[in-house]
């Protein structure tokens, strides 16, 4: 089997990115965001995006540089409060915003990856997320349908790979990673560490490399800390 790991981020996304295309990007908050991939996607000057993300960085880092740049057009995310650029955007009509609970991002997500085209949840029933959508009772609850997610591209933060693509994620940099890789037609991993085909065991493998295309190395990230709080000195 041929490798897939890639020479620099910038090559791995070459052919890969165009304008108005669907992007999903692993995290949470800070943690787990493939940083040089969202990096070579500013520098590739693509517009018009839909990002798909559970947030959207902070102000200058992580997804907030494309926004800076306005290269985002839409964000499906289910948490705004930590990008002040992103709030003005969207309060002054520049971005258009689907706001989708946490949970039932994940779900949409994994979802799409499981070849699951839509499916019912109680969550959002009464409330905004639920207008325009299909209500259905069952057992005499109101459930409202949610259409699957799947993106033209993902990309994700894992802490080791394989030259196949099997994926070790670390602790809670895992979060959407798994989900978002998984739904992507195109999945591009960040990792830090590449090791040979057949020297991870298999049951530690967290996502297989059936999902991931291209392997990209970043072996000392910046790692930023989203809010540092420390005790007070004794």
């Amino acid at each position: 089997m041929a490798s897939k790991v890639r020479a620099s981020a910038q090559e791995a996304l070459a052919a890969l990115v165009r304008d108005n295309m669907m992007v999903a990007v692993g995290g949470f908050g800070l943690c787990g965001i493939p940083e040089a991939l969202i990096a070579a996607l500013r520098d590739s000057g693509v517009k018009g995006l839909t990002a798909i993300s559970n947030n959207a960085g902070v102000d200058g880092f992580g997804l907030g540089q494309l926004l800076a740049t306005r290269q985002i057009s839409k964000m499906i995310a289910s948490y705004v409060g930590e990008n002040k650029e992103f709030e003005r955007q969207y309060l002054a009509g520049e971005l258009e915003l689907e706001f989708t609970p946490q949970g039932t991002l994940a779900e949409k997500l994994r979802a799409g990856g499981a070849g699951i085209p839509a499916f019912f949840t109680r969550t959002g029933v009464g409330t905004v997320v639920a207008e325009g959508k299909e209500i259905r009772d069952f057992d005499g609850v109101p459930h409202v349908m949610e259409r699957a997610l799947v993106p033209d591209l993902s990309l994700v933060k894992a802490y080791i790979a394989d030259e196949s693509g099997n994926l070790v994620f670390r602790r809670t940099a895992r979060n959407f990673n798994p989900n978002v890789a998984m739904a992507g037609k195109v999945t591009v991993a960040e990792v830090e560490k590449i090791v040979p085909t057949g020297s991870l065991d298999p049951d530690q493998i967290h996502l297989p490399g059936i999902y991931v295309q291209h392997i990209v190395l970043n072996a000392t990230p910046e790692k930023r800390i989203e809010q540092r709080t420390v005790r007070a000195a004794a």
